[in-house]
């Protein structure tokens, strides 16, 4: 099947669609990692993904008479996009059966390009399902996502191109693995003509079907798979795929969703741009293949596969992108519930910026502090630890704790009926090295600090929720301290959200 490959490669019909997308070197993630990496832009393609390659590839060599009946395929994204373009450009008429959880940008970016949408069921699979009874009733052709042999030449031109672009010695090629369709082709093109180049394939953890296969040595149905990296999410991979996997795949990387998270900043700091989850697949396994394997100085390439990104993510993967690179650390920390502590603690810190602090008064002898720690490395999460409980301070590392990530974080607080005299006050300073220690030293006073919320999100400014004590006789030394401070205030003590959910003292 080499030759077969490379001339369906060779003779495959994509660029009437696809463009020769860019082999860029990523600069700041390179010097890092202590190899060249080179992106594969594939996320610069019409449709924002390889997808439109394989699509095109199989419909352009259909007869005239089979496209004039028309076409369909089952999809959640970006294979849908292809086809509806490919559709468009070979004046054929298709059908897109799309799961009801589509999100809207993905079904609207596939109306745009003039195919029929019709959603069905939760999932893809019942998706496929209805599109396969579709195909039944209407005499039309399914376009497979990836297990067509005539799809997989068409994704096997990112490879065709990889080899024309760099003709130097290339260490590996890494590629997303979502069926399958993709590594496939670049593999099977790349092993027939440079069978030195290690083919890795990448999987989220959660979704890894083509590991367990190869483990397996058989397709395998997983119960179920992660949706973060939703352009990977399959259950079995196809029949074709694997076999081809199984002869030319060398390896394949797990990387959990914070690794991706992190890769995906780290290709936005090279190249301005925001692939999505799946997109970002290769790169995150790059990068723990070189830690793993202790690489240096070779020359990697990563397919940068799509860039289909929902904008409701972004919040997500900016929370998780520091803890993915490991630049994060998240600790519970023990102090003693007494003015000046605040001030101790954040002392030990040294020059660390501190990214997040939450706080809430729940005991009178001990404070339980949720706080976010800029790292340089993993490494110092134990140092900085010693450091604490050398001082009296227990903590605890929750950098790996999903459910302290997801949810904790969020939910630290509550009623504190024995907060006497409490006022709540917003602040906002500008963010800046040192902004929030400074703040922090200038709130050690004489009043305790009952409640305490903040966490940086990259914002110009650093907003700051602070509870603290305050005797009604000290009001007027209160008000000379406000002013004193310098930064813009909002007395929040009248809030109903606060009385409600905080204060505990009022009802709806």
């Amino acid at each position: 099947m080499h030759t077969d490959y490379l001339e369906r490669i060779l003779t495959a019909r994509v660029y009437d669609v696809a463009i020769e997308s860019p082999l860029e070197l990523a600069p700041t993630l390179s010097q890092r990692l202590d190899n060249q990496l080179l992106l594969k832009r594939e996320d610069m393609q019409s449709v924002f993904s390889f997808k439109l390659r394989g699509a095109y590839n199989k419909m352009a060599l259909l007869t005239a008479d089979v496209r004039q009946q028309g076409v369909i395929t089952a999809s959640a994204g970006n294979h849908a996009q292809g086809v509806a373009l490919a559709a468009r450009q070979l004046d054929c008429q298709a059908i897109i059966v799309m799961p009801v959880t589509t999100p809207p940008i993905k079904i609207n970016a596939v109306k745009k390009l003039g195919a029929q949408v019709i959603l069905h069921g939760d999932s893809y699979s019942e998706a496929q399902e209805h599109a396969a009874q579709l195909v039944t009733q209407q005499q039309r052709t399914f376009v497979h996502p990836y297990d067509d042999p005539d799809v997989v030449a068409g994704q096997g031109t990112v490879g065709m191109e990889i080899l024309r672009q760099y003709n130097k010695p290339i260490y590996a090629i890494f590629v997303p693995i979502g069926g399958g369709g993709l590594i496939s082709g670049i593999a099977a093109y790349v092993k027939r003509l440079r069978p030195e180049i290690k083919m890795i394939g990448v999987e989220p953890v959660d979704s890894a079907a083509m590991y367990e296969a190869l483990q397996q040595g058989k397709c395998v149905q997983l119960q179920q798979v992660g949706l973060f990296a939703d352009g990977v999410a399959v259950k079995c991979v196809g029949e074709e795929t694997f076999r081809l996997c199984q002869a030319f795949v060398d390896d394949i990387v797990l990387v959990d969703n914070d690794a991706i998270c992190a890769a995906i900043k780290d290709v936005f700091e090279d190249t301005r741009s925001i692939l999505e989850p799946a997109g970002a697949l290769s790169i995150a396994g790059a990068k723990a293949y070189v830690a793993q394997h202790k690489l240096q100085g070779e020359t990697l390439v990563a397919v940068a596969s799509g860039a289909n990104m929902n904008f409701d993510r972004l919040r997500h993967v900016s929370e998780r992108a520091e803890i993915g690179e490991e630049r994060e650390a998240i600790l519970a920390v023990t102090i003693p519930e007494q003015p000046g502590s605040f001030r101790a603690f954040c002392s030990l810190l040294e020059t660390r910026r501190i990214t997040e602090f939450n706080y809430r008064y729940a005991d009178a002898k001990e404070a339980h502090v949720f706080v976010g720690v800029e790292m340089q490395s993993h490494g110092e999460i134990t140092s900085l630890i010693n450091t604490l409980e050398q001082h009296g301070l227990r903590a605890l590392d929750l950098s790996d704790n999903e459910m302290a990530k997801l949810h904790i974080r969020h939910m630290v607080g509550g009623h504190a009926p024995q907060a006497e005299h409490e006022l709540l006050y917003r602040f906002e300073f500008p963010e800046r090295p040192g902004a929030l220690e400074n703040f922090l030293h200038s709130m050690s006073h004489n009043w305790n600090i009952s409640l305490f919320h903040y966490r940086n999100h990259g914002s110009a400014l650093g907003r700051v929720l602070v509870g603290m004590q305050v005797p009604p006789e000290d009001y007027p030394a209160f008000e000379v301290f406000l002013d004193k401070i310098g930064y813009v205030y909002c007395d929040e003590s009248h809030n109903p959200a606060y009385h409600l959910f905080v204060k505990g003292d009022a009802k709806p």
